[in-house]
């Protein structure tokens, strides 16, 4: 099982930047890639953004050009830098990290996008 701590989200206004971190502890050996996942009121989770352990990136089309996913494996922690934030990206965010088991998911933090 994996366990994770998040942190970085809040409040911010449209334009501005936050940066998301989440570390992974437990059985990390068995991890295939880190991401971040998702989800507003009323809509599906959705995927943001992901990193494979052989460092292939995926972004949604929605946050190309001004989100930035990186992974520190030392660390066992990727983080979501967000820039040129819009009140469409207020969301609550998810780690996510797949393994052979399944699907493992952090707590969430939310993200506030508002003036």
């Amino acid at each position: 099982q994996v366990q994770f701590v998040e942190s970085g989200g809040g409040l911010v206004q449209p334009g501005g930047s936050l940066r998301l971190s989440c570390a992974a502890s437990g059985s990390i050996f068995s991890i295939l890639a880190m991401g971040w996942y998702r989800q507003a009121p009323g809509k599906q989770r959705e995927l943001v953004a992901i990193i494979t352990n052989s460092g292939r990136i995926n972004y949604a089309d929605s946050v190309l050009g001004r989100f930035t996913i990186a992974r520190d494996n030392a660390k066992n922690t990727v983080y979501l830098q967000m820039n040129s934030l819009k009140p469409e990206d207020t969301a609550v965010y998810y780690c996510y990290a797949p393994n052979m088991v399944g699907a493992n998911w952090g707590q969430g933090t939310q993200v506030t996008v508002s003036s």
